[in-house]
């Protein structure tokens, strides 16, 4: 659906089925609603690990505006997807990328989207002005299904279609700590739906932004500022931030040069406060935002929310950890002639750590969340019923054992209800070895769900006899199983790699089935395997210049007698990238990145090549001018599939884009 309120494509063939029997409006949107691609409800705790250390009010400042992590500091962070708990980058056995802060910086991102671009185990691929395709590990649509998301602990998700509506997300991207991006099963911790991967987003504490900020983007696609003001509260315990940000995106064209009803704007508000006193801290954060986008159908898709969410966690000399965190968040968006969504989400995690002990360590958790969701139905479409609230409830256990020194065997198991399905069980178990300090290979095995949403099961569109296309009342749980091996070297001080091998089978994937009536139903009457393979290089050249490798291969097989009407995901074979960081002197930094990315078959998007550049100027201390390119090499190209009729004869293109950004800090 254009601006990506509800936009999943199908194969050629039910596209011209579903023509024929609708009105030319839903023909459009059609595509988007039956897909049985990726969808995900996101539905297991969630707790996002803070920036480390925790720093003290009345010691933090600002940060530099130009930093360049060597290999050794960049295995050094720490982050918590893969256990929950913190541990180092380099000792993670996982599939795991962290995009840092000074990478987003030096990328020109405007949006979460594009900074999630820079992980090259993310499936990134832009479909109009807001509208996004992303995913892990295969079944990229612009609903893809099977990925976990949140921001700062809070799960990004609506249950209609169990995936995310990027137009919604936000945040000022000069305030993120780290976007840790773990392709792979992390159903055990995180619960169904984190089937191929999560992305975990995370803000830096209010201790490290006691200052002001503007920064301020212009170019031929849009504009963007933003601004923050950071405080030490007075009674010494603790910081605040405020933020506000405004962005707007020029609309998109088509091939042949007519324009494309999709420009939009944005506004958000928001803050965070943090209080850090012994063994004890405590987050208190929150944001609004209102938006507004064009549609083809007559008047504005607008969208809105807000969000608030406390955390409250405990460290114990010992070293076990008690973490309590509930939020509330609701969401709207209403598209004329079409649909209206009102959701409201309350959650509460809950998560202890034991005290490691004699190479043992422990961890348990438990979860409850309600969500609210109502849809204003249409002539074009309905669910049934309107209203739904929706119950999950879940409870996880992680072991991890030392074998020997230098082998750790890690069990884990989560159990989690849906309204759909009951009771869903979540294992996971994995062998780690650690040969030497600088050498890490890891095996794993994972059993992983994508829980029914309200699509699968209530979605109804009118038409003869006596409707075109219903949910599927028995909808099961789509299951992956997936193994996993990998090996993350530091060969030398400058040279590091990361080699993972994988091999997921799915069973019960979605379908849509044609009954005798000539109704669709959508069901589970598709299977199928994807193997693949992540690989990575990173060369420190001198402590000013850096250069990194990476590739991933794909191979999809998937079977089932309704795969002609409905095949899972667009997905490259190979992507792979080349990019190089350098700074020129103290003031100035060069950043080149070259990705290709192979042709997508169903439907057809050609091979595309694109080389983005920026280059930095810090003018004065706190004063930074910089200029960036994107799609250097072409002045248009095609990077997914609208889901419009018209997908191969006139597609959506994507322009060569320019930008000034101008960053400040007083």
């Amino acid at each position: 659906m254009n601006r990506s309120y509800v936009s999943v494509q199908l194969a050629s063939h039910p596209v011209r089925h579903c023509r024929r029997a609708l009105s030319s409006v839903w023909a459009i949107y059609f595509p988007f609603i039956v897909s049985c691609s990726a969808v995900a409800v996101c539905s297991g705790s969630s707790y996002a690990a803070e920036p480390d250390p925790p720093q003290d009010a009345t010691q933090a400042s600002p940060q530099p505006l130009f930093v360049h992590l060597s290999l050794e500091e960049l295995g050094n962070i720490q982050v918590s997807s893969v256990s929950k708990k913190k541990e180092r980058l380099a000792d993670t056995a996982a599939s795991i990328y962290v995009i840092t802060d000074e990478a987003i910086r030096r990328s020109g991102a405007r949006s979460i989207p594009e900074a999630l671009a820079l992980a090259p185990n993310l499936l990134v691929a832009q479909i109009n002005a807001n509208q996004y395709a992303i995913s892990a590990r295969g079944f990229n649509s612009s609903t893809a299904n099977k990925l976990l998301v949140m921001i700062d602990g809070r799960t990004v998700y609506t249950p209609l279609y169990s995936g995310v509506f990027w137009d919604a997300q936000d945040v000022v991207l000069l305030d993120v700590a780290r976007i840790e991006v773990l392709s792979g099963s992390g159903g055990s911790l995180w619960g169904a739906n984190a089937v191929n991967g999560v992305i975990n987003i995370i803000t830096k504490r209010a201790t490290e932004t006691m200052d002001d900020l503007l920064n301020v983007s212009v170019g031929n696609t849009g504009q963007i500022a933003a601004f923050h003001h950071g405080a030490a509260f007075n009674d010494n315990g603790g910081a605040y931030r405020v933020y506000a940000k405004l962005a707007q995106g020029r609309h998109t064209v088509r091939a042949n040069g007519a324009p494309v009803p999709d420009g939009w704007d944005r506004a958000q508000l928001g803050f965070r406060s943090d209080w850090h006193r012994g063994a004890n801290e405590l987050t208190l954060q929150g944001d609004t935002y209102r938006g507004t986008s064009e549609q083809q159908l007559p008047g504005q898709a607008t969208i809105s929310g807000s969000n608030v969410l406390v955390r409250w966690s405990q460290l114990a000399p010992d070293g076990s950890g008690f973490r309590l965190q509930t939020y509330l968040d609701h969401a709207s968006r209403d598209a004329p002639g079409l649909f209206s969504d009102k959701l409201t989400t309350l959650d509460l995690d809950l998560q202890y750590s034991f005290a490691e002990t004699e190479g043992r360590s422990l961890i348990w958790g438990a979860g409850y969340r309600v969500s609210d969701d109502e849809v204003g139905n249409s002539a074009s479409l309905a669910f049934l019923p309107a209203r739904r609230k929706l119950h999950n409830a879940n409870l996880f256990v992680q072991h991890e054992q030392n074998l020997s020194p230098e082998l750790r065997f890690t069990a884990g198991a989560k159990l989690e209800s849906n309204h759909y399905t009951g009771l869903e069980f979540l294992p996971n178990l994995k062998l780690a070895w650690k040969p030497a300090e600088d050498r890490l290979i890891w095996a794993s095995w994972s059993r992983a769900v994508r829980a029914p949403s309200r699509i699968d099961s209530e979605i109804y569109i009118p038409g003869k006899p006596p409707y075109q296309l219903a949910g599927g009342s028995g909808f099961r749980s789509e299951i992956a199983n997936t193994l996993e091996l990998g090996m993350r070297a530091r060969h030398t001080e400058n040279l590091s790699t990361t080699l993972v091998g994988f091999h997921s089978k799915y069973d019960h994937l979605r379908s849509l089935d044609k009954l005798a009536s000539g109704v669709y139903v959508i069901g589970n009457r598709i299977s199928g395997t994807v193997q693949g393979l992540e690989a990575s290089m990173a060369y420190q050249v001198s402590r000013s210049w850096s250069i990194s490798a990476n590739a991933l291969f794909l191979h999809e097989s998937f079977c089932g007698p309704s795969l002609a009407q409905s095949r899972p995901g667009n997905d490259p074979k190979l992507q792979y990238s080349l990019s190089t960081k350098w700074d020129l002197n103290e003031r100035m930094q060069a950043d080149l990145s070259l990705r290709h990315m192979d042709s997508l078959a169903y439907p057809f998007v050609p091979a595309a090549n694109l080389l983005d550049a920026r280059y930095g100027w810090r003018i004065l201390n706190n004063l930074e001018l910089s200029i960036s390119g994107k799609n250097l090499l072409n002045a248009r190209y095609q990077a997914f599939a609208s889901g419009s009729s018209n997908v191969t004869v006139n597609p959506i293109l994507l322009e060569r884009s320019y930008k000034l950004s101008i960053m400040l800090r007083f």
